[in-house]
């Protein structure tokens, strides 16, 4: 779950197929009448209910697509938002099986852009609003999901909810968007289904340079937009047209709501204190290899153990936890000081063919709940990501991500605390200054800082 390319920009509206819009609008028209209610609904309690396609993207046997859409279709206004569940779906809005499409990842992402800028591919001009997560690149995501899609919680319990849309947050004559990434693989007719979906280069013709010394054997950088894994001589299927159908639950935002952070710990990170300074960096790599287990050494006892130690600046209790792994992953687990468990995330894997339960995949990670205020950590305080794969057979460009959502305790009101001051990080992956959008955020900072006397998380200015 990783962008990997922001060249790879896509029409920011939806697009459709010059070759078959009757087929597009047609289907449009079934989803919303079929699905009726569901389309746009709003329950007694304010909750609200929106369904959307994104652009589509076009797969044909042993392809690639990994696309990014910008300014997608998202709810609007002042929100918080409660969930975000999305699948692949064709023309006629019929679920895509794992076996046939593989879902590595999709990820929905925040920025900040001036109204009426058109995006330029080759020069891209806006703002990222990343998660309090703590890696400096990458992971910057609000919700991601790759194959387990289908059967994993998303939900953001009552009272909590993660605000967007704060207008206090936007700098005037700009504009909050969202930007959808979509990778998938066409695995009909492979020669090698699994070794695809791991992006195994010698399966796209491929030889990348690892790091330092080491070979690349497979992951993100083998498996791009365009790419295409081989399949069986002679195999031929038809190029087909897809979507990612994605449902977004919110309610409108005001003081009942209390205000959680989302924060993606990655067990590849590689951090280290500054020099001199008391910041620390932390470089994230997404991705690692599992190796197969010494010959003789039985199954049962063939597992890879990665870990983690790191701490987070700031505390509050946990109200929902996640892992993400891929195929041959047994296990995440978070704890904190002491060894007390925080959250424990295991796969299913699907037993049949029919898409949510297709065999030899996982289709599901399991989610934590606590009983608020039962589960805290505290700022600083040490926590300890483990992430178990089986190593019965190698695996390539598995990951080991764990997702939280923590809220700050606090006697401030939610006006208080949720000033452009306390406002989340924002980095840019563009080589160009936000210019005066930027400075307009700062000087918006700095004038909360001093009139509330707080210490704000501050914008940070990143390039690629």
């Amino acid at each position: 779950m990783y962008v990997t390319n922001t060249k790879s920009v896509q029409k920011q509206k939806m697009v459709h197929s010059s070759k078959h819009p009757l087929h597009y609008t047609a289907f449009l028209l079934l989803l919303f009448t079929l699905q009726g209610s569901q389309a746009s609904h709003q329950s007694k309690n304010g909750l609200k209910t929106k369904i959307f396609l994104s652009p589509k993207f076009v797969l044909q046997p042993g392809s690639v697509s990994n696309k990014f859409f910008y300014n997608i279709d998202f709810p609007r206004g002042h929100i918080a938002l409660k969930s975000f569940d999305a699948e692949v779906v064709d023309e006629k809005g019929n679920s895509i099986p794992l076996h046939e499409t593989y879902l590595h990842h999709w990820l929905l992402v925040r920025y900040i852009q001036r109204k009426g800028l058109i995006q330029n591919p080759e020069n891209p001009d806006y703002v990222i609003v990343k998660n309090e997560g703590l890696c400096n690149h990458g992971l910057i995501q609000y919700f991601g999901l790759g194959s387990e899609t289908r059967k994993t919680d998303t939900h953001v319990p009552d009272p909590y909810g993660i605000e967007v849309g704060n207008p206090a947050f936007v700098p005037e004559g700009s504009e909050e968007l969202w930007m959808l990434n979509v990778h998938a693989i066409d695995t009909r007719g492979a020669e090698d289904g699994p070794g695809c979906t791991e992006c195994r280069c010698e399966l796209y013709n491929l030889t990348v340079e690892g790091y330092g010394g080491h070979p690349y054997k497979g992951g993100l950088r083998c498996c791009g937009d365009g790419k295409r894994c081989r399949v069986k001589e002679g195999f031929e299927d038809v190029e087909r047209s897809l979507y990612l159908r994605y449902k977004v639950t919110y309610v409108d935002w005001d003081a009942s709501v209390l205000p959680v952070k989302i924060y993606i710990i990655d067990v590849t990170d590689l951090w280290k204190s500054e020099d001199g300074d008391h910041r620390e960096k932390h470089r994230c790599l997404v991705e690692y290899d599992v190796e197969s287990c010494p010959v003789g050494v039985a199954n049962d006892r063939c597992t890879h153990t990665k870990t983690l130690k790191v701490s987070l600046p700031t505390g509050g209790d946990v109200i929902y936890g996640v892992g993400h792994q891929h195929k041959g992953g047994v296990g995440t687990t978070l704890y904190g000081e002491g060894g007390r468990e925080i959250c424990s995330s295991i796969p299913t894997y699907g037993t049949g063919h029919e898409p949510g339960n297709e065999a030899g995949y996982i289709v599901g990670m399991s989610t934590c709940y606590p009983k608020p205020g039962s589960v805290k950590i505290s700022a600083g305080e040490f926590l300890t990501l483990v992430s178990n794969y089986s190593s019965e057979k190698a695996h390539t460009g598995v990951m080991g991500l764990f997702y939280l959502l923590i809220h700050e305790n606090s006697s401030e009101p939610n006006a208080v605390l949720h000033s452009p001051a306390k406002a989340q990080e924002i980095t840019t992956i563009s080589k160009i200054r936000y210019g005066i959008a930027l400075f307009g955020i700062v000087l918006l900072v700095i004038f909360v800082f001093i009139g509330k006397s707080r210490k704000g998380e501050g914008y940070e200015a990143i390039t690629e």
